[in-house]
């Protein structure tokens, strides 16, 4: 896997996300500001400065199908963004939250978007045409700590949350006005699930959990431990089956699925790890690493592949395989997909260390098989 490009934006990034062309990228140089970035005659020249927030911004999320942008931030607050001629204009979303907005996601379908707090709530926010503005409902008292990640679900009404009392939780977010249809719970028959109402409950952790996604299909979920764990689950319902993978490196933070078949897992090694699924167990590319299953679950997911360390394989220790592209942890992943095409063939990645550096997957020979 290569690094076909890497960008000095600034001295430490705490996120970033792509407009629905690519041509631009918004970052947060680990201040209150969203800086817009375009790329012009392979250059990236800075175009526009978002400034609305008080306090560090730690989520951006850029929607594919309304092209607007959602921002949160310690500051309790979260605006979003419209691109009116030349100009950014922000829209103030109350939130009601009484601690720190952690984290922010669009909806599939961009007529909602999550937020997770230190609060130990999730809002849920859409608009609302009558009255001209952005209005949350809140899923409370289901946490036990700050929830740490969002991600949705394909179906736009489901919603999977990682938390630092070490769980992870689905919920139904289903809005009378702005979901079609009445939705009906993941593996659970014909019973109808209400906005709020807890699907599932994963206790397979027992430290912080980080980084949820969906896979393409919604069949399968991934989320990490900050005890260097990450873990796999298949039939999200009342009878999940699931698989916990050991590391023996630093945790990870942040996951995203390449495929039904691929994972691509980030964290404080500083280096991307990709997790394959097969048919007859566990292939590595590089060392081995240990594996360790819970007795009652089993699951489709296996060892590890391995990791890349950018064009090539650099080193054969740990110490020296964490000097490759980025020199400092990576918080952020962020799959690279025209909105026309079916498969993620390259994605990109932000650090502490105030790089983004973008990855092919296209030309990785070993890997074309789960793409």
């Amino acid at each position: 896997m290569a690094a076909i490009s890497v960008h000095q934006f600034a001295d430490c990034i705490t996120c970033h996300a792509w407009s629905p062309d690519q041509s631009m990228v918004a970052l947060c140089p680990n201040n209150n500001e969203v800086h817009i970035y375009k790329l012009v005659e392979e250059n990236w020249e800075r175009i526009h400065v978002l400034q609305k927030h008080d306090q560090i911004i730690v989520g951006i999320d850029w929607s594919i199908s309304s092209n607007r942008i959602v921002t949160v931030s310690h500051d309790r607050n979260s605006y979003v963004w419209n691109e009116e001629g030349s100009l950014w204009v922000p829209t103030l979303v109350i939130l009601r939250l009484n601690r720190a907005a952690l984290c922010v996601q669009w909806s599939p379908k961009g007529n909602k978007f999550a937020v997770g707090s230190g609060a130990k709530t999730v809002c849920i926010c859409y608009y609302e045409q009558e009255n001209n503005w952005w209005v949350s409902k809140l899923i409370r008292k289901r946490h036990d700590s700050s929830v740490t990640s969002v991600a949705w679900h394909p179906n736009n009404v489901l919603i999977a949350t990682t938390s630092t009392d070490g769980k992870c939780r689905v919920f139904s977010t289903f809005i009378k006005g702005v979901d079609a249809g009445k939705p009906k719970k993941s593996g659970s028959g014909s019973s109808d699930a209400k906005f709020g109402e807890q699907i599932v409950q994963l206790d397979l952790s027992y430290c912080w959990a980080f980084g949820v996604k969906w896979s393409p299909s919604g069949n399968s979920l991934a989320y990490v431990g900050h005890n260097s764990m990450i873990y796999f689950v298949d039939h999200v319902g009342p009878s999940p089956l699931a698989q916990s993978v050991a590391l023996r490196d630093l945790p990870l933070r942040d996951v995203m699925f390449v495929s039904e078949k691929l994972v691509i897992g980030v964290g404080f090694d500083c280096n991307p790890m990709v997790f394959a699924a097969d048919g007859t167990g566990a292939s590595y590319l590089d060392e081995k690493k240990t594996a360790t299953s819970s007795g009652r679950y089993g699951s489709q997911f296996t060892e590890a592949f391995g990791k890349f360390y950018g064009s090539s394989k650099q080193g054969t220790s740990n110490d020296k395989g964490r000097a490759g592209v980025h020199d400092n942890c990576i918080n952020c992943i962020v799959p690279l997909k025209k909105p026309e095409s079916t498969k993620t063939t390259s994605f990109s990645t932000s650090g502490l260390d105030g790089k983004v550096v973008i990855w092919d997957l296209k030309n990785q020979e070993d890997l074309l098989e789960y793409l």
